[in-house]
């Protein structure tokens, strides 16, 4: 029986099982679809109480490590690596390691935009407000401002094309689980973030990936899935893919529109970093095939949780009816926020300013880590670095010089034998800090 050694540390013990189960599906100890032994009989051989492993368990399964049935007995999921990619960080373990393993926006810390923002509402003695339910005034304001923010992707989307969401992963699993049966199958890039992969599984929806380069996915690569598969939905993030950061090119654009026509698929676009170019969005060129989904989580702030669904008004009618479930989440202060932001300018002045630091961040990587680095046409706020060793080779290297990426083969649908792995470039506090890691990296890359 599995029983792992727990490690003497601050944390909770519940939490320091979770990791030891971690560790042991990252290194292989415990397999795809192996039994974890029974909650009551690991707790006796830990000497810990049975309430405590019941816990860790419970953590385990809400990260996606483990499922668990009653009868049957708790099992590591077929998915469990991408969820190292969620595990809670402690913030006292290994104080050196920079973390580079998750997208998150640059922060300024020169800002003073969120303490204005507050000031103003506090001022304003509409505070109350934001203690209740959304009304229809707020909701309208909230599409009016929506439309404001892609007017930016050049799209001109009437409010009645637009559907509040409480960010762009929420409006993803929404559209999914409203377009898509159980066993469907779906067409995303090879490669894909990990929320889509997450979504899928859960909504019980076959992933089927399509070949990618450079410039996003190829044409007659998505005619042959199309045909093969008969699928009808296709996910792609078409602009600063994540992870290999690839990026639609006008003629691939064009090619794989047609394709979508030929085969009257319906393209859910992940447009979460596209205003971070100037490189349109592929539901301009697909009419009423596509449907695109943005928010301003990774390019003005990670927590304000507003987002917007633009799609065909019988489209969204098919997502939500009621026009009511894809709202429900949305906090009253962040949509106030968000709102407030885009109207004054201050959510295109914090874009900018993000824009200008990953242009900043993305020409230090390219000139620190050379020809390992996937070369793409947009500077991206992650890169896809590739190597001569497997990803998890990479990964730990990376790790051990005390750099947390992300490998390959949680991004992968598939079996994968890709020897990359993914740094979030706007992850570091800092460009300081960034150079740091890079040159850590380069350091064992160089070497191999």
């Amino acid at each position: 029986m599995w029983t792992p050694t727990l490690t003497d540390s601050e944390q909770p013990r519940y939490l320091a099982l979770v990791e030891a189960i971690t560790l042991a599906i990252e290194t292989g100890e415990l397999k795809v679809g192996e039994r974890l032994p029974p909650q009551r009989r690991l707790a006796w051989n830990l000497g810990l109480n049975p309430s405590t492993t019941m816990q860790a368990y419970r953590e385990a399964a809400r990260r996606h490590l483990v499922s668990g049935e009653v009868g049957r007995g708790t099992y590591v999921l077929a998915g469990s690596k991408e969820a190292t990619l969620f595990r809670l960080k402690q913030p006292a373990e290994r104080p050196a390691l920079v973390d580079l393993s998750t997208n998150v926006p640059a922060v300024d810390d020169a800002s003073q935009d969120e303490a204005l923002a507050l000031g103003r509402m506090i001022e304003s003695g509409h505070t109350a407000r934001l203690s209740g339910y959304l009304n229809a005034d707020d909701l309208l304001l909230a599409r009016a401002q929506g439309a404001a923010w892609l007017k930016l992707r050049g799209l001109n989307v009437p409010v009645d094309n637009l559907m509040l969401c409480a960010g762009a992963q929420q409006g993803m699993f929404t559209a999914l689980l409203s377009l898509c049966q159980p066993g469907e199958p779906v067409l995303v890039e090879a490669f894909t973030a990990p929320g889509i992969k997450a979504a899928c599984r859960h909504l019980r929806l076959p992933l089927h990936g399509i070949a990618l380069d450079r410039h996003g996915i190829l044409p007659d690569e998505l005619d042959r899935m199309a045909r093969a598969t008969g699928a009808k939905v296709v996910v792609l993030t078409p602009t600063l893919q994540n992870p290999t950061s690839a990026t639609l090119s006008a003629q691939r654009r064009s090619e794989i529109a047609e394709v979508v026509r030929q085969h009257d698929l319906l393209v859910i676009e992940d447009d979460v970093y596209g205003a971070l170019t100037n490189s349109p969005p592929l539901a301009s060129v697909l009419g009423k095939r596509g449907l695109l989904i943005t928010s301003l989580s990774k390019t003005v702030a990670a927590g304000l949780r507003v987002g917007w669904i633009a799609a065909d008004p019988e489209v969204l009618e098919r997502i939500d009816p009621q026009a009511q479930a894809t709202h429900w989440d949305v906090s009253p202060l962040c949509l106030s926020i968000a709102c407030q932001w885009i109207a004054d300018g201050t959510a295109q002045r914090r874009l900018a300013w993000q824009t200008r630091e990953v242009i900043h961040r993305w020409r230090m990587a390219k000139k620190i880590l050379g020809p390992a680095l996937y070369e793409t046409d947009c500077p991206s706020p992650h890169a896809w670095l590739t190597g001569s060793l497997s990803s998890t080779t990479l990964a730990q290297a990376c790790r051990s010089a005390q750099v947390d990426v992300v490998p390959a083969d949680v991004f992968a649908v598939k079996q994968s034998d890709s020897n990359a792995v993914r740094i979030s470039l706007s992850a570091a506090r800092n460009r300081t800090e960034l150079k740091m890691a890079l040159e850590r990296i380069a350091d064992f890359f160089h070497a191999h």
